[in-house]
């Protein structure tokens, strides 16, 4: 099977970025969320969006936002998006095939978008000036196009260096998110918001999963063929 994956430093380098990415926003976000006393933030009824509001407490979207150190959550966003496409662009061969074009365009258009939620803020303020038409575009992209890429690395990853395991995996997770997506955006609409923070984790969780699974993995499988020991020539002659 022919690889889409670069070969050297630059590769691992890459998968180490793609693996970084939600680790940062996932210790940005508790950090953040720790931080939210009054009232205690929950994971499962607050949004997401709101840990990265930095203004005054105010009544967003339905819930009461006081996030003292919403920069820090931002922040987080944005690294976790520049991490991504860079990441992205050194570990795939575009050359290779439509697959690893479909991949890097993906994550080019899931890293936009999480940068986008952490630049532009869901805040009231924001609804006023017409600029959180910039913070909807960009979290449901994310969500899209990070859960379909999800998909298409689960089912390239021969291709890419994943274990079967691994690559089902990532499948599994691309498939829960956009499931997911329907649900989040039907508790969105109809106005019910019951439990809407965990109705949103579902979607970009898997997500971030599998951008963990697949740097983990191209990482190891760089370092490993970088230590393997070269075939002596006599080795390869007489094979």
């Amino acid at each position: 099977m022919n690889p889409i994956v670069r070969s050297g430093a630059a590769a691992r380098a890459g998968a180490l970025l793609i693996l970084l990415g939600p680790l940062v926003s996932w210790l940005a976000e508790f950090i953040t969320a720790a931080a939210w006393q009054d009232p205690p933030y929950s994971p499962l009824y607050n949004w997401v969006s709101h840990l990265g509001l930095t203004g005054p407490p105010q009544t967003a979207f339905g819930q009461v936002a006081n996030s003292p150190l919403g920069a820090v959550t931002d922040t987080g966003w944005v690294v976790y998006g520049t991490l991504l496409i860079v990441g992205t662009f050194l570990v795939f061969d575009p050359r290779k095939g439509a697959r690893p074009k479909v991949i890097v365009s993906l994550a080019v258009l899931a890293g936009a978008g999480v940068s986008l939620v952490g630049i532009v803020q869901g805040s009231n303020a924001n609804v006023d000036n017409g600029l959180i038409a910039f913070h909807t575009v960009g979290a449901q992209t994310v969500m899209l196009a990070g859960n379909v890429m999800a998909i298409a690395v689960g089912t390239g990853g021969t291709r890419i260096g994943l274990s079967r395991s691994r690559s089902i995996a990532s499948t599994a997770l691309g498939t829960a998110g956009l499931i997911a997506f329907p649900l989040f955006m039907a508790d969105v609409f109809t106005g019910w918001m019951w439990n809407i923070g965990l109705f949103e984790r579902a979607v970009i969780y898997p997500i971030m999963i599998g951008h963990a699974l697949l740097g983990s993995s191209v990482a190891a499988t760089r370092r490993h063929r970088a230590t393997r020991p070269p075939i002596p020539l006599t080795a390869r002659a007489g094979s």
